[in-house]
């Protein structure tokens, strides 16, 4: 999804997208515009005797089988000159494809080493946070050894006893809300599994496996390979350390093990397993999630934060599978609450070394303090991600905000003081670009809809593909009646629907989003014309 967003929405008269795809084992292809229309990565690959998997399950390099053209890193620069990151999780937003950009001199979007390596490790963030903000959360940590040898009751009852119900569980080092469990009443049995789930283990007793239907081992088989629901493949059985690369192979090797040890406990860890695990102890208030972005000079300025309402927990399900989340801009509660979450925020992105953007996340609790943990170094390229709602309140589009994301990640780079030359012309030339663009703006094109909720989404999808080829300059206008029409602002573009546009058109703009708006101007009027 994040793919699609960049490629389709990028200014197209100013870069030249070139499209890298990067398979679960690590290998880089480049392909075609068309790759980007399957459904899913699944889709573009074979089932394997009827499973849905990833390339990781298959022997076989399948992408170079299917024809997709494969490049290495020695051989980044006959392809691209600058890398835009849509990746999540472990390995993209940790350093690990940073480190190999920077090692063969090609720059990236988003933050850099140090902010990365920090951004995805949700203990040490804590510890930062806390001497930044000067925050107090209480929480606490067990590494795998210490969890297997423990009284797993009495280590429960000392959690509950310190953090109090209900206690959330976390694997540190995921993204997405994988590996988050809230465990809200006293039940070992429910802890434990959340524990197991954080770890990346799964259990199975050899009589349960045993008594299990083929259609429903075939299910479970399956499960593993969804990272909403299982922990994926490969594979290891801790006992042996053999691998399981697939689903069959998962079914083979249970039924062989049931068999030969009917009483027996069957453990299988991922291969990314974590090794330690946090506990948190639960958040109660309003929960929002604020992005931060950068001017030249390194001055960090805060975006207007999102309240996410009307779900229990912000998780996985909640966020990609469901629409029970709702969101509004800025947290109802009092301009100096929403002050203060953005200069918390503002001073955590300095503070733990992060640059270009981030999405810092958090609670307003009832008694005003402001809490906050896992600043997102990457945030969603979705077109539905909050991060672009935000920058929307600035006056700045997709193509608008990809266009900013693409020339502070150059500007950033510079500092590092590596390749400084070659990476200053590519800025200069950019920025002459840019000034051109200003100079001589491209004529206006007028996109008009009627009041309907079809009409409103055709003419949002008009508008960023007229921003993204960037021969014209889009204008939105509301044909209420045949007397009647408005000029729609950038800052309403994200309204879902007709009735939220015209609640947002009659209702007077929040101070907040304003001052904002101000804050940013030195920014927005590099890019805006």
């Amino acid at each position: 999804m994040g793919g699609r967003t960049a490629y389709e929405s990028i200014d197209k008269s100013l870069f030249e997208p070139v499209l890298v795809f990067v398979s679960g084992w690590g290998r880089f292809y480049k392909v075609e515009p068309e790759f980007l229309q399957q459904e899913s990565i699944r889709a573009s690959l074979p089932s394997l005797d009827g499973f849905a998997v990833y390339d990781e399950s298959f022997e076989d390099d399948v992408f170079a089988e299917s024809g997709m053209e494969a490049i290495e890193p020695d051989w980044f620069e006959e392809h691209f000159e600058m890398a835009f990151l849509a990746m999540h999780g472990p390995d993209c937003e940790d350093g690990a494809i940073q480190g190999l950009l920077e090692w063969h001199k090609i720059p990236y979007t988003g933050p850099g080493l140090v902010g990365s390596a920090i951004g995805i490790n949700k203990i040490l963030q804590n510890e930062l946070i806390a001497l930044v903000t000067g925050q107090q959360k209480k929480t606490a940590t067990i590494c795998r050894d210490d969890w297997e040898q423990t009284d797993k009751g009495a280590f429960f009852a000392s959690l509950v006893s310190h953090l109090g119900l209900p206690v959330v569980v976390k694997a540190p080092h995921q993204g997405s809300s994988i590996g988050v469990s809230i465990i809200r009443t006293n039940d070992l049995d429910a802890f434990c599994r959340a524990v197991e789930k954080c770890f990346f283990t799964v259990s199975m007793p050899a009589s349960e496996w045993l008594d299990m239907s083929a259609k429903d081992k075939d299910k479970y088989a399956q499960d593993i390979a969804n990272l909403d629901s299982g922990i994926g493949y490969p594979l290891v059985l801790e006992d042996t350390g053999d691998y399981i690369l697939s689903p069959v192979e998962l079914v083979g090797m249970l039924d062989s093990l049931a068999e030969e040890a009917p009483d027996s406990d069957m453990v299988f860890a991922s291969v990314n397993a974590e090794d330690d695990l946090l506990f948190e102890e639960f958040i109660s208030g309003q929960e929002f999630s604020c992005g931060v972005i950068q001017d030249d000079d390194g001055t960090a300025i805060a975006l207007p934060p999102t309240e996410i309402y009307n779900a229990e927990a912000f998780d996985f399900q909640t966020k990609y599978k469901t629409n029970v989340a709702k969101k509004r801009i800025p947290v109802d509660t009092s301009l100096e609450n929403n002050r203060l979450i953005q200069e918390s925020v503002a001073a955590v992105f300095k503070g733990l070394g992060i640059n270009v953007y981030s999405r810092i996340d958090g609670f307003l609790t009832p008694a005003g303090k402001v809490l906050l943990h896992d600043p997102n170094t990457i945030p969603g390229m979705s077109p539905a991600s909050l991060i672009f709602k935000q920058m929307a309140e600035i006056g700045m589009n997709f193509t608008d905000s990809l266009t900013y994301l693409i020339r502070q990640s150059l500007r950033e780079r510079i500092r590092t003081g590596k390749d400084t030359f070659r990476l200053k012309q590519l800025l200069a030339d950019l920025d002459d670009r840019l000034a051109e663009r200003k100079a001589n703006p491209a004529p206006e094109k007028t996109i008009s809809f009627g009041p309907t909720d079809d009409a409103w989404l055709k003419a949002k999808a008009d508008y960023h593909r007229t921003a993204a080829f960037g021969e014209e300059r889009p204008v939105l206008v509301y044909q209420k009646s045949d007397s009647e029409s408005y000029t729609i602002p950038v800052n309403l573009l994200f309204k879902d629907t007709i009735a939220d546009l015209e609640a947002a058109m009659s209702s007077e703009r929040h101070p907040l989003l304003v001052e904002t708006d101000e804050r940013a101007r030195s920014i927005t009027d590099r890019y805006l014309v």
